[in-house]
């Protein structure tokens, strides 16, 4: 198989063995796999793979077509269209996945749209619905918002019947945001975001520089979920006293090295309550642009200037 591998801190593609599947794992041949930052902190030596995944190949999502199975598997077949969360590796031609992280590929949806959306649509169904339980007619700040990540957020809290104000630097961008759910998404300019509140569940995708306006902003009882720090570092100050006062929860969540019961439990999530909503068409999948496997770098520059709207994805 060919595979984008890490070497001295850049990406090659080159030849590599193709996986084999372990028990319970199945043999995926890779058609779309989405980019995250976690790959380009990888690709920089700064974050490395968990045990069990590949050091030299980045991607956390992908999907594809199930090719061989191992031992033990009993899902799924030769042929069937899955995509999944993995923990590294998803930029190659072949990967071997455990089965019971896996989701079927809706009938409708393109390998494009499908290799875009575990990662993000996991990250954000669990930030909303299993952190801060969400509950319908909540008021949800997501930060962030024409990321991938926060395109996912947007839908999710809209669909579960809750109002969103959606933060968008680039005022271009917030017609596009809005246009996710008409009528349920405001998107605003972050300077000032406080006045739309406040909220009752905060989705900070940007960094610690709004710790301070998250707390003001937030409702007695809200709660802060940090997922993202790219844009403004992770290291911040918090006012105690007006944590107490609100009695406010605040906390931080990541996918990628949990085990792989907590990883199954959040796919059999996003298959029972998202997933059928992508068949229905209630959700989507927003694409910036796509580049083949052989264009990765380019792939990844594109992914670095920012100014995009929902994902970048690379095909083989």
């Amino acid at each position: 198989m060919r595979a984008a591998r890490i070497v001295d801190r850049a990406l090659v593609v080159s030849e590599c063995l193709d996986p084999v599947p372990g028990l319970g794992e199945v043999l995926v041949r890779v058609r779309a796999a989405g980019l995250n930052n976690a790959d380009l902190i990888q690709i920089l030596g700064g974050y490395p793979a968990p045990p069990g995944s590949p050091e030299d190949i980045p991607g956390l999502e992908l999907a594809g077509e199930v090719v061989a199975v191992g031992p033990g598997v009993y899902r799924f077949a030769p042929g069937d269209r899955v995509m999944a969360v993995v923990g590294g590796g998803a930029m190659a031609e072949m990967i071997a996945v455990h089965e019971r992280t896996l989701i079927p590929v809706p009938a409708n949806m393109d390998w494009a749209s499908a290799g875009a959306f575990p990662e993000v649509f996991t990250t954000a169904h669990d930030a909303l619905l299993t952190q801060c339980a969400l509950l319908m007619g909540e008021r949800v700040c997501v930060h962030g918002a024409a990321g991938g990540v926060g395109v996912a957020a947007v839908q999710i809290a809209a669909a579960a019947g809750c109002w969103v104000v959606a933060t968008v630097r680039n005022e271009a961008m917030r017609p596009r945001v809005e246009a996710l759910a008409p009528g349920r998404v405001t998107a605003v300019d972050p300077d000032g975001f406080e006045a739309h509140g406040p909220f009752d569940v905060i989705i900070e995708l940007v960094g610690a520089a709004n710790l301070a306006a998250n707390l003001s902003a937030l409702r007695v009882g809200g709660r802060i979920t940090v997922i993202g720090v790219s844009g403004t570092g992770g290291k911040g100050e918090i006012d105690l006293l007006a944590l107490m006062q609100k009695r406010a929860r605040i906390h931080g969540s990541t996918l990628r090295t949990r085990p792989l019961e907590e990883k199954a439990e959040a796919a059999r999530r996003i298959e029972r309550n998202v997933t059928p909503m992508i068949a229905a068409g209630v959700i989507s999948v927003p694409i910036e642009a796509t580049f083949p496997l052989d264009e990765v770098n380019a792939a990844y520059e594109r992914f670095r200037a920012g100014a995009k709207f929902g994902k970048i994805v690379v095909t083989m």
